[in-house]
């Protein structure tokens, strides 16, 4: 809901700060006071082309910030989340003129480029009239009233999920046909890594392994000759370190029997004998492993150049050249298996398709069926709003050909304002008096449907008076219960429904003007709808006829 309104210094507005409130407003005041600057200065607000003329003679620049209170529900509001731009539940839009610059917009405090503000402004506020914001004719918006009147979201949900597998399926599909024109060649082409790479010892614990036994090949002779020596410094040398320490050991043996306490030592070196004697005997173990063997080294060493050429051809480390083979030998395989994939494919395919026409048509009948409901109380409402004659249809044609994520259906809005005047689209009608009252009788056909919260109808008492004007003026008080609801008017009947009333008009000294509005209390209210009836004479019988209005008003949309 618009909740504020604050301009500077726009074309001739020197200042005003305006707080508005739920329910419907008139917006009223004597022929060229500006009753259409408080239309223009939500435009600029909501992202309309700024003019450096719309500045106040002798100021530098104009600004235009407007507040709404937002439901945690609101369209608007994701929006705002969605582009990290939401404030508290509250939306702020500013719009600065700079007469020698360009203008500026912001969006909660946050610089926003001017489409970004409209955007959200369709989200915010419907003008209707002769005037941008004005959502109803936009074809996606259309065929989302209708969806919305119908009670359609969870059958519309369901048919775009069904259209986004569907539409999965099909690229899936194409992908792999696409594959399947080159699969030979691949085929070829992994057939022969493969067969590369099988022959290598690619598994990490056999490279371990290899590398383990080029060491060992490669340092053979140093490894039996200074194994040897080691050896024979344990065993064979004269004396060696087991003759050395076997004496040790029967020196100990003796002494303990005439000192028990060196029993402990005697057992240290009895065990450190048995360990060298198992030491001696491990390495003679030992060169009998180790030989040399240079025809071995020779194939050793080809082997891992052969992993080191695949690794570096093949941009990997050698120890990933297992998980390449894998991968390799698993693409073969699914290009082995495309066929039957592919068969798979079209068949998931099929069944997608099928399941998406089929819920695409239950929207669709579904959808024909709110049209012509919807259809019959919009023109039942013309009938009311003085064009006698007229009509207005819902056009659902389906489109078998062009189906979308929406559906099948082309959704527009068609209508004849005179009997006998061919159809014409909602946005073709000529007339903004006509326009805004055909799109008056779709909201209050529509009324609990509508996701936008403020509706501001310019001009939709042009060319009409007596019954119909009141009749005007009560369809937008009923809609002013579930609506804010902003309407300029020039006519009493209609002003007398609102439930609040502005007044716009202009001061001057002789060399400057300004225009001014002000919320009237119910004294300043009845002598505005008195001026409104009587013209510049205000008599007592055109207050009390004035205040009667008002009063009934009240009382019939109490009952």
């Amino acid at each position: 809901m618009l909740s504020r309104i604050t301009v500077s210094n726009l074309v001739i507005v020197r200042s005003l700060d305006l707080a508005l409130r739920p329910g419907m407003t008139a917006l009223t005041g004597e022929t060229g006071a500006g009753k259409s600057i408080l239309i223009d200065a939500l435009g600029l607000a909501l992202g309309d082309k700024a003019d450096n003329g719309m500045i106040r003679a002798g100021a530098d620049k104009a600004e235009v910030s407007v507040s709404f209170e937002l439901h945690d529900d609101s369209p608007a509001h994701e929006w705002l989340a969605q582009h990290d731009l939401a404030a508290d539940g509250d939306c702020l839009l500013r719009r600065v003129l700079v007469r020698d610059g360009r203008s500026r917009a912001y969006i909660n405090g946050i610089a926003s480029p001017q489409g970004l503000l409209r955007e959200l402004g369709e989200l915010l506020i419907d003008i209707h009239g002769q005037h941008a914001h004005q959502s109803l004719l936009r074809p996606a918006a259309q065929r989302q009233l209708l969806d919305e009147f119908a009670g359609l979201r969870d059958a519309v949900r369901e048919v775009a999920q069904l259209f986004q597998a569907w539409r999965r399926s099909q690229d899936e599909c194409a992908a792999l046909r696409q594959a399947g024109e080159d699969r030979a060649n691949r085929l070829d082409y992994l057939s022969f890594q493969i067969s590369e790479l099988d022959g290598l010892a690619c598994e990490p614990d056999a490279l371990h392994e290899l590398e383990a036994e080029h060491a060992r090949l490669a340092h053979a002779e140093r490894l039996l000759g200074e194994s040897s020596a080691v050896l024979a410094l344990l065993s064979d040398a004269e004396p060696s370190l087991q003759q050395s320490l076997n004496h040790a050991t029967h020196v100990l043996a003796e002494l303990s029997e005439l000192d028990p306490g060196l029993g402990e030592v005697r057992e240290l070196l009895e065990s450190a004998g048995i360990q060298l004697d198992e030491a001696a005997a491990a390495l003679r173990h030992y060169q009998d492993r180790v030989e040399l063997d240079p025809q071995r080294l020779q194939q050793v060493d080809g082997q891992l150049a052969r992993l080191h050429d695949a690794a570096r051809k093949h941009r990997v480390k050698p120890e990933a050249l297992a998980d390449l083979l894998a991968g390799l030998r698993a693409e073969a395989e699914q290009l082995e298996n495309a066929d039957s994939s592919l068969l798979r494919l079209q068949r998931a395919t099929q069944e997608r398709e099928a399941a998406y026409l089929d819920a695409a048509r239950r929207l669709s009948g579904a959808r024909s069926e709110a049209a012509q409901t919807l259809s019959h109380r919009v023109t039942e409402s013309m009938q009311q709003l003085g064009m006698r004659g007229g009509s207005f249809r819902v056009a659902c044609d389906a489109e078998p050909d062009k189906a979308t994520a929406h559906g099948l259906d082309r959704v527009s809005y068609r209508v004849a304002t005179n009997p006998g005047q061919p159809e014409a689209a909602l946005g073709d009608v000529a007339s903004g008096g006509e326009l805004s009252r055909i799109s008056l009788a779709i909201q209050v056909a529509t009324a609990n449907c509508g996701s936008v919260a403020t509706l501001i109808f310019d001009e939709v008492d042009v060319g009409i008076g007596g019954a119909v004007a009141e009749i005007v003026g009560q369809l937008l008080r009923r809609l002013g219960v579930d609506r804010q609801v902003l309407c300029v008017t020039h006519l009493p009947q209609v002003a007398s429904q609102a439930h609040q009333q502005l007044r716009v008009h202009k001061l001057t000294d002789g060399k400057t003007t300004e225009t001014r509005i002000d919320t009237l209390d119910e004294r300043a209210r009845i002598d505005e709808i008195a001026r409104m009836l009587g013209g510049v004479d205000i008599t007592e019988q055109t207050r009390r006829h004035a205040d009667e209005m008002i009063r009934l008003a009240q009382k019939l949309s109490a009952s």
